[in-house]
């Protein structure tokens, strides 16, 4: 094993055996008789719960270069009674990629709505993992065109407004990189239904979405340039950054920064 392997061997070890001594035989409902000479549960007694064999998880507890699945990982998550962080963490040390969070409820929390208010005389947005948007303040509804009572996805308008398509030099040279970094959202949960509609729909009404898409290039969220043509105010240039929400990592906040200095 590599001395990186090895560490992340090491810190397996450690981090299995803090989350065994933290429970007791009662946590887990296994009947208990007498003393015990050391806190939490027995190795033998989270293999039985896990189902899996004592030696297979000695030797998972030991650091030693074996394979495991995520059926397995999964199983001993559970027996061990981890939440969800936990439980990803696990999946680190073990050498596989974490599971995807679960996406949460749509509805921002007021802190967040307060934060997309308070970027006042600037569009904000926050949208979710298939680039959906949640909630946007009253300049992003001036800026984008945005309705109450319409669903609207940052990836749809960039490729269907009209603002976005009369800037079409500053469009074409964006629209790559932004279908590459959806490509890389897309990838990390293979067959959500939320992005496969989102994908089916827009190569419907749109070639030149449906032609990038086929590239398969694959790209990460970038702060960029994001111009559109307003019909009333005229060309708009902006900064564009994208934070993710710390513990809502399902949910993004997108903030423009207008750039005068363009217009």
């Amino acid at each position: 094993m590599t001395s990186e392997s090895t560490r992340r061997r090491e810190r397996l070890r450690d981090f299995l055996r803090a989350r065994r001594a933290r429970l007791t035989p009662g946590d887990v409902g296994i009947p208990t008789a007498g003393r015990r000479r050391t806190p939490g549960l027995r190795r033998e007694e989270v293999a039985m719960l896990a189902g899996v064999g004592v030696s297979w998880y000695t030797w998972l507890e030991q650091g030693r270069d074996i394979t495991v699945s995520t059926g397995v990982l999964d199983a001993i998550a559970e027996a061990l009674r981890l939440g969800e962080p936990e439980r990803a963490h696990l999946y680190s040390l073990a050498g596989l990629n974490p599971p995807c969070s679960p996406a949460g409820s749509g509805l921002p929390s007021p802190e967040l709505r307060h934060l997309l208010d308070g970027w006042e005389g600037r569009p904000a947005v926050l949208r979710d993992r298939h680039w959906d948007v949640l909630a946007f303040n009253d300049t992003a509804r001036n800026v984008f065109g945005f309705t109450d009572d319409a669903v609207h996805n940052c990836l749809v308008t960039f490729f269907t407004s009209p603002r976005y398509l009369a800037m079409r030099e500053t469009w074409l040279s964006a629209a790559p990189a932004v279908v590459a970094a959806y490509r890389a959202d897309w990838a990390r949960f293979p067959g959500d239904p939320g992005f496969e509609r989102v994908v089916t729909g827009l190569g419907a009404v749109s070639p030149d979405f449906a032609e990038l898409w086929e590239r398969h290039e694959v790209g990460v969220p970038a702060q960029a340039v994001n111009a559109l043509r307003h019909p009333q105010t005229g060309e708009l240039f902006f900064d564009t950054t994208t934070l993710t929400v710390a513990d809502r990592p399902d949910l993004h906040l997108v903030l423009y920064n207008p750039r005068p200095a363009l217009v």
